[in-house]
């Protein structure tokens, strides 16, 4: 009886994540992948919030097809890591998830359809890549009311206008609060 429950158990973990027999990250890594992320976030939204206040949603998507470019590189740079920012349903093109993000975000999606919050949802990984051995973090951007403006079902005539105009390949609008808008992405290569 007790080796079917260990055998349980196990099966159990290995099918709820992502990817089965994954080397576990180190625990410095994840933190200091938090702390990335809330660097990046918050530098993010000070410059969306502040152009919001300036001259409303249309300055704030300027201020986003500009800045968030900046403010990416800017982190990357500071913390040697690769930073950015993905999702299944792209604004830019250019922030396209490789397989390894698509698979995650797929299981974020999972994961709030069986009713975990998407806020503090997260993951983390050590995958063989390139040769070596990279550390993968990912965690879920969640659509907050703010982000309804530009991205939710109800965007207004002149805000579509513009995104039309500076994202012609969109698709990162329909959302509803709480879903998963995309995620937060970092990368270190491992020796």
């Amino acid at each position: 009886m007790k080796n079917k429950i260990i055998t349980s158990c196990l099966l159990a973990s290995i099918t709820s994540a992502p990817f089965a027999f994954a080397e576990k990250p180190a625990q410095a890594d994840i933190d200091m992948s938090k702390k990335i992320v809330k660097q990046f976030m918050g530098e993010l939204k000070g410059e969306l919030m502040s152009a919001m206040k300036k001259g409303g949603p249309i300055n704030a998507l300027q201020v986003c097809n500009t800045k968030a470019k900046v403010i990416t590189q800017q982190v990357a740079d500071e913390h040697q890591m690769d930073v950015g920012r993905t999702s299944l349903k792209l604004r830019s093109p250019a922030n396209a998830p490789d397989a390894w993000e698509a698979k995650v975000l797929a299981d974020f999606e999972k994961r709030k359809a069986s009713g975990e919050d998407v806020k503090p949802m997260a993951y983390a990984e050590v995958v063989e890549a390139d040769g070596g051995k990279q550390f993968r973090f990912m965690k879920a951007i969640p659509v907050a009311k703010p982000c309804l403006t530009c991205h939710g079902d109800k965007v207004k005539p002149e805000v579509l206008t513009k995104i039309s105009e500076l994202y012609p390949q969109d698709k990162a609008i329909g959302y509803q609060l709480g879903q998963v808008r995309g995620a937060f992405t970092i990368t270190k290569n491992l020796k």
